[in-house]
């Protein structure tokens, strides 16, 4: 067993990957579609054949001590690793980095529209929540308002979760905008 700690330190690339292989069993046990299974089944494999088994020894202590894992032991020798809620919201944060908006193979003719009013006293969730949305591929047209032709309900609700602002954060889905033309142009829409 580990000794626990207090720490709020950053996670390092090791320890990142070691709680995120930890969340493929969570992962597993939710999903029903075989297809998804083996996918989450391959992408974990590739991951932990680039671990060694020393720091993966490592990462899993600090995990310990910043409590971002529960471990339990079971008595017959093996230890019951388990993902703490702590763990889990780091998780989510980690996944945010790779958050992308799906293009679809046919666009449905639908404007998806975020709008926000964050108040100053979080100026520093307004302004990440903008970088991040022009990274997923949203577009801006005005300082708070952002526009995308694909289905992003979910990875806005995400993005509004993640930075703790979704009573400020409107998602409207429109059938007509006046500047359409400029914006199929700008997304490569061809119609």
């Amino acid at each position: 067993m580990f000794k626990t700690s207090h720490t709020n330190k950053r996670l390092g690339h090791i320890t990142q990957k070691a709680l995120i292989l930890l969340s493929t069993g969570a992962s597993l046990s939710l999903t029903r579609r075989p297809d998804r299974y083996f996918r989450i089944i391959g992408s974990a494999a590739k991951e932990w054949q680039k671990i060694n088994q020393r720091s993966l020894h490592e990462a899993i202590k600090k995990l310990y001590q910043s409590k971002m894992i529960d471990c339990k032991d079971n008595g017959d020798g093996i230890t019951l690793l388990t993902i703490s809620d702590n763990g889990k919201n780091r998780i989510l944060k980690y996944n945010i980095e790779n958050l992308k908006i799906k293009k679809p193979k046919r666009w449905d003719g639908l404007w998806r529209i975020v709008i926000f009013d964050i108040p100053e006293s979080k100026k520093k969730a307004r302004d990440a929540v903008s970088g991040k949305l022009k990274a997923i591929g949203m577009m801006p047209i005005q300082k708070s308002v952002f526009i995308c032709p694909y289905n992003c309900k979910d990875e806005i609700d995400f993005i509004t979760e993640i930075f703790e602002i979704t009573p400020f954060v409107r998602f409207i889905t429109a059938n007509e905008i006046d500047i359409a033309l400029d914006l199929k142009r700008k997304f490569g829409i061809i119609s």
